[in-house]
């Protein structure tokens, strides 16, 4: 697990990096950005109890993954290195036994917890994730296919307006777990399969179009 959480670590530094040279000086409010996803993805899950609604899962999981994004980004603080931050991840979560709270109920707790302490939980997080139907493994094959496409984004446009989200009628995150589904999430080279996978359905779908 902490090799793993050092992998994630490292890529979110980098996308950090990408956007912002000297982003952990600073200290931009990741906590805000967390917990208003929070917010977005109870739209997904549902919570008028005066209307029907189903829960959009893959959505809410997706929604999620973003949390880990900026979650992730608010523990770099202190001058910590990335490997104290995974010690201390693994730490608060290697034994985690989950309350069984509900998606909603977890995600209120996770948000709760921001708001107040303008911080990031891990703890809390997992208690969503679980409820949400996802664990590390998923967890680490998610966020490595939104990180990269996070960087195919900027690799493409993103910051100038010039990139198209919608490909063919889907957007880019649709696809992006479509492509995912078939590769070797174990093997070294996993990011790089999913940006050559984007790579090509993008030139395929859009920039050939």
């Amino acid at each position: 697990m902490k090799q793993a959480l050092i992998n994630m670590l490292t890529m979110q530094d980098r996308m950090n990096s990408r956007v912002h040279e000297n982003w952990i000086e600073q200290d931009f409010e990741w906590y805000r950005a967390a917990w208003i996803e929070c917010g977005e993805l109870i739209e997904h899950y549902g919570y008028k109890w005066w209307k029907k609604q189903d829960a959009d899962i893959e959505q809410v999981q997706l929604e999620i993954i973003d949390i880990w994004h900026f979650g992730m980004s608010a523990l770099f603080h202190g001058g910590k290195a990335i490997d104290q931050i995974a010690a201390e991840i693994e730490a608060e979560v290697v034994d985690f036994v989950p309350k069984g709270l509900g998606v909603r109920e977890a995600t209120e707790a996770l948000a709760l917890h921001s708001l107040q302490t303008k911080s990031f939980s891990a703890a809390r997080f997992w208690e969503l994730m679980l409820a949400a139907g996802l664990d590390f493994d998923s967890l680490y094959s998610a966020y490595v296919g939104k990180n990269v496409l996070n960087f195919f984004r900027q690799d493409n446009g993103y910051k100038t307006g010039s990139y198209v989200k919608n490909w063919a009628g889907r957007e880019d995150n649709e696809h992006l777990v479509e492509l995912v589904e078939p590769l070797d999430k174990s093997a070294d080279d996993f990011a790089d399969q999913v940006y050559r996978a984007l790579e090509s359905r993008y030139r395929e779908l859009v920039a050939e179009a």
